[in-house]
């Protein structure tokens, strides 16, 4: 169940109007926090915009702008402003007294009696969800990102602590039977507003999911099979590396491939040599005109070791055998229980329709490669080692011989997306991002920003903590943390200053609502390069621009998903309906009318010709359909593997992926290959991979169909906004998301969901 609350539900709903009722609380509270703001003038405004452009783009002008925050003169105010994280070993002391504070709100549950303790049920569990996020989510973020090796530490000994305390919790009987008894009493429950009754609902099918219902050493095996797939997902993405370390061939062979690559990785003896796994692989399976070469360097790419496959499976089982234990036939099964596709079979329909849907983009695609090798005199079949190298060969002859590659990121210096992208938000939505200065110890690098959400009615909304530029020690993917949601605060959290909420992250006053809530606290992780000098700005790819644009669609779904319930709030919503946000995004990088308002060069000012981007765009729609039909069959590889198959004694991951891709696929792929051992995905996604592909889906519709495809400025259009904030952003997961679907595309057939809705999300398809 709390495992659920912290990855897979993000519900959000109405107002708890029974929060009224302490007024004299909340407007000392006000004076406390003192949050409240003036409305900004127009110069005011004005000068924040331009100071969010040169926090980014100017080093000079950070280092000024951030300099008492990181002069060493003060003491820390603790990461996040948390004043529990001055240093490493406060994660220990925040993690033990959210334990006792969590042990106490268990005992208060569990002593329940008086039908106004059990109205007040789901509002102490989800403060109870909220106190074990304010460690575990946290400590999830630092473990990953943090530099410092001792924070590192105690956020993993934090995380692992709370870890087994949250898998007692979610097998502990009396929350269960006290919830239900909750919402089965109509006394109780009808006295709920929709959030509540959303939230009391989703926790009681968590629990059902945990094999609650079992005898006591039935829970104790379900616990240990979790901390075990734990383990093992771990141990899984930690190996995932190449069987073969290094790749050699004779320089001779090696015609086509990037000529300084060439160099770096040739030897004296003529021998070219590098990494199976590196960059230079890649390139040299896209450029080198060899096909035995490429061949058999796709083979080694694609081949894990034996104890790898041993690991995979291991996992499979272990989850087959937590879903039997829950009741459920496969892991699937059990894994889609609570989203948008509900069954396995809903899923297929979906990919099956979209399979067809896709099927003619993909022979069109294989027909021009078929062409070009045929022009050159090789022979065929097309190989699965010729698609990027093709496809390649293809696109250099739509690119433009006038410009050189880079001539675009010109208009994209990292300030000014930015600064766009506060602008897009203002047209939108009404919000807009203003820099603010940091405290001792609030950030984890210097180089960290840290921008306030204000809303033109509401005030202060959100804190988003921006880590954009590369450091050695940091993961080159990007990366969207929720580290705390919204909530209110109760008036007896206001006046118990001893409870572990009060920590000193962010809070304000809602004007609207006259109530305190905690503030939506985001980080938001790229590895852009730095600036090459002190008088240049980083300037960004326009796929660069496209990620940071996706990753800023999850941080506006936690912005606006603003509740009174942390369990549904934001983010925190199926996972099928989760990348449905960000992907849309991804249409708003490329509109004209949004990039009409920033996209200009960094050193002329001049605007953005905009046949520029259609030219990028343009090739990368190009090897589109083959790009979807490998994301189809890994989205059926991974149905494969969470369905009955592993209980089976004789269960293997290698037969089962070349059952899946030769009856599916287009092209056969070699033999005595094992790319699954590369699938990280499955440790995440287990048995939700097509998610992203619906959402691929949707958001095309959402696109075309709401925002107009960006014709006469739909791509700013304000009303086209808040149509998409009301039916579906400020839900979060409070509110069925097939309702919200049905809702913004105003098509009465989805509201209810099931496998005919599923197969017509699947007919829109996900080509632009």
């Amino acid at each position: 169940m709390f495992r659920a609350w912290l990855w897979d539900t993000s519900r959000v709903g109405g107002i708890c109007s029974a929060q009224r009722r302490f007024p004299s609380a909340v407007t000392s509270a006000v004076k406390r926090v003192g949050l409240h703001s003036r409305t900004p003038t127009k110069n005011t405004r004005r000068h924040e915009d331009d100071t969010l452009r040169r926090v980014f783009d100017s080093k000079p002008f950070w280092q000024e702008y951030n300099r008492s925050s990181t002069s060493g003169l003060r003491s820390s105010n603790g990461l996040f402003q948390n004043r529990y994280l001055t240093e490493p070993a406060g994660f220990i002391r925040f993690g033990e007294e959210i334990r006792q504070q969590c042990e106490k709100l268990v005992q208060e549950v569990l002593e329940t009696s008086s039908t106004e303790q059990y109205r007040n049920i789901p509002r102490k569990l989800d403060l109870l969800s909220d106190s074990l996020c304010r460690v575990l989510d946290v400590a999830d973020f630092v473990r990953a990102t943090h530099p410092d090796i001792h924070f590192q530490k105690s956020a993993v000994q934090a995380y692992a602590n709370l870890w087994e305390y949250m898998n007692i919790l979610n097998t502990t009987p009396g929350l269960k039977a006290q919830l239900q008894k909750a919402l089965s009493t109509r006394e109780i429950s009808s006295s709920w507003d929709e959030e509540e009754v959303s939230v009391a609902r989703i926790l009681l099918k968590d629990f059902s999911n945990s094999a609650i219902d079992l005898p006591g050493k039935d829970r104790q095996h379900f616990v240990s099979l979790s901390n075990d797939v734990k383990r093992l997902g771990s141990k899984f993405l930690e190996q995932m590396t190449p069987a073969t370390s290094y790749f050699r061939f004779q320089s001779d062979n090696a015609k086509g491939m990037d000529p300084t690559l060439l160099r770096r990785y040739t030897t004296k003896r003529g021998e070219v040599s590098f990494a199976v796994g590196s960059d230079a692989a890649y390139s040299a399976l896209g450029s080198v005109d060899d096909g035995g070469i490429r061949g058999a360097l796709y083979c080694r790419i694609k081949t894990v070791s034996q104890s790898q496959l041993d690991t995979l499976e291991q996992l499979l089982k272990t989850r087959a055998e937590i879903a039997k234990l829950s009741g459920f036939n496969s892991y699937a099964e059990l894994s889609l229980a609570d989203k948008m596709a509900r069954t396995p079979g809903a899923v297929n329909s979906f990919l099956t329709a979209l399979a067809a849907d896709n099927a003619p983009h993909v022979l069109s695609e294989l027909e021009k490669i078929r062409a070009l090798k045929v022009q050159e005199g090789k022979g065929l079949p097309v190989e699965p080692w010729d698609l990027t190298y093709y496809q390649n060969r293809l696109n250099t002859n739509l690119r433009s011989k006038s410009r050189k590659p880079d001539f675009l990121s010109a208009y994209f210096s990292l300030g000014v997306v930015m600064q766009g992208l506060s602008r897009l938000f203002d047209r939108l939505y009404g919000i807009r991002f203003v820099p603010r200065e940091t405290t001792a110890g609030e950030t984890w690098d210097p180089e960290v920003r840290r921008l306030d959400v204000v809303h033109e009615d509401e005030g202060h909304v959100a804190v988003l903590y921006c880590d954009l530029f590369a450091r050695g020690d940091k993961s080159p993917n990007p990366a969207h943390f929720t580290l705390r949601c919204s909530r209110l605060i109760s008036a007896a959290e206001i006046e118990d200053n001893s409870m572990v909420s009060n920590d000193g992250m962010a809070r304000a006053i809602s004007p609207s609502r006259g109530q305190l809530y905690q503030l939506p606290t985001i980080a938001l992780i790229c590895d852009f390069p730095h600036a090459p000098d002190s008088h240049s700005p980083t300037l960004l790819s326009f796929r660069d621009v496209q990620t940071l644009f996706h990753e800023m669609g999850h941080a506006i779904h936690s912005i606006l998903g603003r509740t009174s319930l942390q369990v549904v709030s934001g983010t925190r919503c199926p996972t099928d309906f989760a990348e449905l946000p960000s992907v849309l995004m991804e249409n708003f990088a490329a509109d004209q009318a949004v990039l009409s308002l920033f996209a200009r060069h960094w050193e002329t000012d001049a605007p953005l010709p905009y046949e520029m981007v259609t030219e990028v765009i343009d090739m990368q729609r190009r090897g589109q359909g083959l790009h979807t039909e490998t994301q189809i069959l890994y989205s059926l590889l991974d149905q494969a593997y969470h369905s009955p198959l592993p209980s089976h004694k004789q269960f293997d991951s290698s037969k089962t992926f070349y059952e899946v891709y030769d009856r599916y696929g287009t092209i056969r792929e070699p033999r005595d290959i094992s790319p699954q051992g590369f699938f990280g995905h499955l440790v995440e996604y287990g048995g939700t991979y097509y998610s992203y592909l619906f959402d691929r889906a949707i958001a095309g519709k959402v696109w075309r169909q709401v925002f107009r495809s960006g014709r006469d400025g739909g791509g700013v259009d304000r009303a086209a906004g808040e149509k998409l904030k009301d039916e579906v952003l400020k839900w979060g997961g409070g509110r069925n998301a097939w309702t919200c679907v049905s809702g913004v595309l105003a098509n009465g057939r989805l509201k209810d969901g099931g496998k005919e809705a599923m197969e017509e999300v699947g007919k829109w398809g996900v080509h632009d």
